[in-house]
């Protein structure tokens, strides 16, 4: 059972907060002051503690130091960004604002909950020497390169580019180059470019002096400078606009931020790690991306593979988000049927792990046997075949080139085929001795997607009396 401590002075808002968390399966305590809180618990029971900012006596964040390894969600109605700063800057795992929305609280803990038990796991690995990357799982060869890539950057002060799809895992990738660097007792900003509005980007990046422009009521210090002595990481960089990429090649060139309105620059020391899912060189060739910028923060590129890319990865993480979905939802160990597993492992995943995370949650979520996951309850479309990167000119529906009419039956079933091979293996062992219906239950299709796959795969049906 998943612990909380809620730590608020206002009764009507503690109260609320422990019912909200209580619907979603975790078992809460509470307390109206720091003194109160570790004068009734011991802080180290707890997986998460939730604290107000202000409290009567000591502030929320006193709770940081004292609560050790346990994370700590600070939340506090006077929302700026020097007291969001300063509370991470003080070990705060995250930070809230009041009033917040009640699916953006539960979104929160339960993406700070499963960070801090996917580190939990990490350091317990590095005890035995298998830690890779902290969160990240998988030992497939492309997954290894990565990794000794991480081990040798992470060190330097080089600015990186992490490239990949959507829901490969930069930021995890971000993140472990950030506490893997000699920058790690720093603070590491994180900034999605494509989540900020043109108008206010600039504002939020370089920050700007009171009176700067219409609504700027006060003096507002920007990320960057936020970030001075630690990492800057820009998400989807290949968004961000040209007059704001001016801007950070001036900062990336001189070491020196200029808030708007402002006539005086400030030095800044940070380290630079943007991500992208885009062609910022076609861009760059476009116009529609500065150039001298591309050059300046592709020092170094990591490649983040796509999750269809990992092979034997996939089911590793599954099988490790299963756990941890099933210890979050207070679920009976779950395993995957042996049709889930193989939905799982002939699914192309478009959306990558954050696809396949959505999944197993939802089925964990819907799941009604106490025993394992149906391929139904993962509710993804396995007709869905990964068919781009074909050579030009070749049949898309071939394996690598040619087409597969016959497969030796000495060969051993146990070794490592991709996973058309295993379908077209399966099927022309079995058509003799199987019926169609047959056929598609053992691979966890429908008759409908068993007819598509031959017709793509050029193995038609045989017209046979058995069965």
């Amino acid at each position: 059972m998943t612990k909380i401590l809620v730590v608020e002075d206002e009764a009507i808002i503690r109260t609320a907060l422990r019912k909200l968390l209580e619907r979603n399966k975790y078992v809460v305590s509470e307390a109206p002051s720091v003194r109160e809180a570790t004068s009734k618990f011991n802080l180290t029971d707890f997986e998460l503690i939730i604290s107000d900012l202000r409290l009567p006596g000591a502030p929320g964040t006193d709770l940081i130091k004292l609560a050790g390894d346990v994370p700590v969600l600070i939340m506090t109605s006077y929302a700026s960004l020097r007291s969001a700063v300063d509370s991470m800057r003080m070990g705060a795992v995250d930070y809230i604002a009041k009033p917040f929305d009640h699916d953006e609280m539960v979104s929160a803990v339960k993406r700070v909950i499963g960070k801090a038990k996917a580190n939990l796991k990490a350091h317990q690995g590095a005890a035995t020497g298998d830690s890779k990357v902290s969160g990240m799982i998988g030992s497939s060869e492309i997954m290894k390169s990565l990794y000794s890539r991480i081990a040798k950057v992470s060190p330097t002060d080089a600015t990186v580019l992490i490239h990949g799809e959507t829901g490969t895992g930069k930021e995890l990738v971000a993140r472990s180059l950030h506490e893997q660097s000699k920058r790690h007792k720093e603070l590491m900003i994180s900034v999605n470019c494509a989540a900020i509005p043109e108008t206010l980007i600039e504002s939020e990046l370089f920050g700007h002096e009171k009176g700067a422009f219409t609504g700027a009521a006060s003096t507002r210090e920007g990320l960057v400078a936020a970030a001075d002595g630690g990492t800057l990481f820009l998400d989807e960089i290949g968004e961000l606009p040209l007059e704001a990429q001016a801007r950070l090649l001036r900062v990336l060139q001189e070491g020196e931020v200029r808030p708007l309105g402002s006539v005086e620059s400030r030095k800044v020391d940070v380290r630079l790690v943007a991500a992208t899912h885009r062609d910022l060189r076609a861009l760059a060739k476009e116009g529609q991306f500065r150039e001298d910028l591309y050059f300046r923060i592709n020092v170094v590129q990591l490649e983040v593979p796509p999750l269809r890319d990992r092979g034997r990865d996939i089911l590793s993480l599954a099988e490790a988000l299963l756990i941890r979905y099933c210890q979050q939802f207070n679920k009976n160990s779950l395993k995957l049927s042996p049709e889930a597993i193989q939905a799982i492992t002939t699914y192309t995943w478009p959306g990558n792990v954050r696809e396949l995370e959505n999944a197993i949650q939802r089925a964990v979520i819907l799941c009604e046997d106490e025993r394992e996951i149906s391929h139904e309850l993962l509710d993804i479309d396995l007709d869905l075949v990964h068919l781009d990167d074909q050579p030009e000119g070749e049949d898309p529906y071939a394996l690598g080139g040619r087409r597969l009419t016959s497969v030796p039956r000495h060969q051993d079933p146990s070794e490592d085929l991709s996973l058309e091979e295993y379908f077209q293996r399966f099927v022309l062992e079995h058509q003799d001795t199987m019926s169609e219906t047959e056929l598609a239950k053992k691979l966890g299709v429908s008759r409908k997607c068993l007819w598509e796959r031959r017709q793509r795969f050029g193995i038609p049906r045989q017209k046979s009396t058995s069965k």
